[in-house]
Order: structure tokens, then sequence, then C-alpha cells
């Protein structure tokens, strides 16, 4: 008889190298604390706290109503692609036709869609740093290695131009960041995609995958997509979704615009996985992006306010480096003058001790920065309510005025 103990060597390669989620990981620990009895902040998962607005909500009522209930085309209903197509061309200036949208069960399953589609083992895929802890994954499952360019809290989290020059090789097929980003909240500006967008220009075989799926929650008052440039307009794949700025994340409906040939191989490759995203999801989508916006608008609003709250709180912890991020819903300080620290319990070496005294100590469950390609930071996500935020606050100051220098050391 197999024991669960004698299983391990029955698991795929594939699966042993593939990462637990941080984030998910830290909302399960966060989780198993609550059932105990704790009184337990979660600032761990990027889900915004608001419910989906009404309108949207009744919209998938119809849909049930009206029947539809069955399977859908694999590259999504003929409704919400040409919804996506006016979405794209009236907020982003992007000109997409129907077969070059394709509609997945999330943005998560757009990125394995465009990593399997295009990725063959020994290729390189240049990742901007911070991210989004799903891309490496992704891109090692895809058989691809990623190639990680690093970026600071002085640089405002934001990888230049320059360096993405000089880590592209022979063996270089795409460049993939998020804008506003995830975990950083850090925009990229005009002039800054432009110069990636001309380094990428100059290189015939590299695509550019830009997640934009936090588009709606952008506080520079104009959002930019990488794809407008005229040089990598068909060099460009662009990822979007419904989870953030329509408060969907249990809806699992995400979508991509991309050259044909690339939509082609992502539909194949869906087609084989799951085929089409439910149908009733998909007809509220596409009431949901014609339909008003001031839902949304409020939402951005309300963000931007705890966001404020969140930098002069952090920011008046001493050790903690605090930055202004300009989108998403996350801030993202630099805590590594708490390294070598202790409360004569708890030694914080990294990140990853950092968080979890935190949790232990103060019972807030934030994410470390290390799962992002960030060593010296953590990410607390600032989409939960403002008394839990200014709860959150007094308890990681009260945690972090225990830490002082271990001589030990």
């Amino acid at each position: 008889m197999i024991t669960m103990k004698d299983t391990n060597h029955l698991l795929s390669d594939r699966i042993k190298r593939l990462e637990e989620s941080a984030t998910i990981k830290m909302s399960r620990m966060a989780r198993e604390l609550k059932d105990e009895g704790h009184d337990v902040i979660s600032l761990s998962l990027g889900e915004p706290d608001f419910d989906t607005p009404q309108h949207i909500k009744d919209a998938a009522k119809r849909a049930l109503d009206a029947g539809h209930t069955k399977y859908t085309p694999v590259p999504g209903l003929p409704e919400l692609r040409k919804a996506i197509i006016h979405k794209f061309k009236r907020d982003n200036d992007l000109d997409f036709g129907m077969d070059q949208i394709v509609v997945s069960n999330g943005a998560k399953q757009s990125l394995a869609n465009i990593a399997l589609s295009l990725l063959n083992k020994g290729d390189e895929v240049i990742v901007l740093a911070p991210f989004w802890v799903t891309y490496t994954e992704i891109i090692k499952l895809a058989g691809a290695t990623p190639v990680i360019l690093k970026s600071g809290i002085e640089e405002d989290y934001k990888v230049s131009a320059e360096k993405v020059a000089a880590a592209i090789t022979d063996k270089t097929r795409l460049v993939m960041f998020s804008s506003p980003c995830n975990p950083t909240g850090s925009v990229y500006l005009k002039e800054e995609l432009e110069a990636i967008a001309n380094v990428i220009a100059t290189h015939e075989d590299i695509y550019i995958v830009s997640d934009e799926i936090y588009e709606y929650i952008n506080f520079t008052g104009k959002h930019v997509s990488i794809g407008t440039f005229p040089n990598v307009k068909d060099k460009t794949v662009t990822v979007n979704g419904f989870s953030k700025g329509f408060a969907m994340t249990g809806w699992r409906l995400g979508y991509i615009g991309a050259p044909k040939w690339i939509a082609d191989a992502c539909i194949k490759m869906q087609g084989q996985f799951t085929s089409g995203a439910n149908a009733f999801s998909q007809m509220a989508g596409a009431f949901a992006l014609e339909a008003d916006m001031k839902p949304t608008n409020d939402m951005r609003s309300a963000f931007l306010k705890r966001r404020d709250m969140m930098i002069e709180g952090l920011s008046n912890i001493p050790g903690m480096k605090v930055n202004k991020p300009l989108g998403a819903f996350y801030i993202f300080p630099d805590i590594s003058e708490f390294f070598g620290t202790t409360d004569g319990e708890t030694v914080i070496n990294n990140a990853d001790d950092f968080c979890e005294y935190l949790l232990q100590k103060s019972f807030v469950a934030v994410v470390t920065g290390s799962a992002f390609g960030a060593d010296n930071c953590f990410r607390i996500s600032y989409a939960a309510s403002e008394n839990d935020l200014k709860e959150s606050i007094k308890r990681i100051a009260a945690a972090c005025e225990l830490l002082t220098v271990n001589n030990e050391l």
C-alpha cells in the first residue's frame, strides 16, 4: 500500500519545480490563525474589498434568464469581443479585429496561454522586477528561463530601457511586465514606455507582454498602453481583465488583444485546456465595458484616499522607506534597515522573517518581497476597509518598535 509520504516520487518534475503562490500561502496562514481565534487583519491578497457593482450583477442575472448557460466559443462570445474591441479603441487607442481578441478564465490563464504558445526550452523572458509572482512560474512551466531585471525604491521600482537593452540575448523571446504594477503600484510613464518600445522594435523576434489589469486604478490621470507606439504595435500582446477595475475577482474573466497569429495559438492552447469562459459572466462583462463607469471611478477614488493614508502612516515608522505609488492598490516599503534586528525572540534576517514576524506578533498578514523579486521589501494590499488599515498601521508600528539591533550577530 502506498502512503502519503511515499508519493512524492510519483509527481512530475514539472509540479515539483512549481512554487506555491506566496500571496495564496500567506492568505492561507492568516486564515489558519483566524480559525484559532486570533484577530487577523489580512492585507495579503490583491482583491478589491468592494462588491461587484449591482448593475453588472443584474446583467448576469438577465443573461441567465435569457438562457446564456451553454458552451461558448473558445475565443469568447461575439458580444464580449466586440465590447473589448470598443474598449481598447476608446480607452487605449488600440485597434484590434475580432480575430485578435481571446477571452479566458481570468488574466492568469491569458498569460499562461501566451507563455505556453510562444516559449520553448532554452528561451529567455525578460521580466521587469518587482513582478507579479505568477510570471516566473508560468515561464518556467513553459520550459523557458526568466531573466529578472531588478529595480529598487530609489528608481521608483521601474526598470530603465537601457537595462532592458543590456539584458537581451539571442535567446530572448519576450519582455513581460505590468503597469500599473503588482506589487509596487508603480506606473510606467509615456516616455519610459516609449524608450522600452524603441529597444524592442530593433529586435525582430522579441515580443512584449503588457499586463494592464490595474488600468482603471491609475492615479496619473491617463493610462498609457505600450502597444500604442507604432514601432511595437504588431509586437505587443496587451493583457487585461475584469477582476480589479470592476471588482469581479470571482468571475474569472480576462482577455488579450494580440497579433492574429498569437491569438490563433492561444485559442488552440485554450481549446485543449478549458475551452471558452462561462457564458453569463461574458455577457455581464460585455455590459460592464459599455455601462456607466462611475462605480469604477468611485472605487479608484477610495483607493487613492487609502493610499495616502497608508503612505502617511507607514512613513512615520522609523526605518521604513516608502515611495508614492501611482496606481493599483499596493504599498511596497523597503525594510532593509530592519535586517539584523530582534525583539529578543525572533531575529529578522530578511523580508521573509519580517513578514512572518508581523503575522505572529501583530496578526497582520502581508507578503514578502522575495516572492516578487525584491528581497528588501514587502507588499501591503490596501484593498481593505479604512478601519482595518488604520489598525494595521498601529499594529505594524508597535511590532517594529520592539525591534532593536541584534548584538549577537
